[in-house]
């Protein structure tokens, strides 16, 4: 099975880098994301965004990266604009309660 990159090719890590290996740094995570170190913080603080745990005697903060490609997903799945079963323009009209139907 191969497996395609959720980036282009021109932003995708370099095969052997740091950023193409299984565990991704926050400063990894954050360019593979395309966000800033700081915005990873704030969701881990508030236990939004991609899950994380601690890894090693310094407790530095790890994510993986097959759970970086599934969140991704998830979030795909979540936006109306790729996802047509949660277009609200797709959905049937709601009966309205005390009044006729027309």
């Amino acid at each position: 099975m191969t497996v395609r990159p959720l980036l282009p090719s021109s932003v995708a890590p370099a095969p052997g880098s740091a950023a193409s290996a299984a565990f991704l740094n926050v400063k990894d995570t954050a360019e593979y994301l395309g966000l800033s170190p700081h915005t990873l913080y704030v969701w881990r603080h508030r236990r939004q965004g991609p899950p994380s745990f601690r890894m090693g005697l310094r407790g530095r903060v790890m994510y993986r990266r097959e759970a970086l490609d599934a969140w991704i997903r998830e979030q795909e799945q979540a936006d109306s604009r790729t996802n047509p079963a949660l277009n609200p323009l797709s959905a049937a009209p709601h009966q309205r309660y005390g009044r006729p139907s027309a």
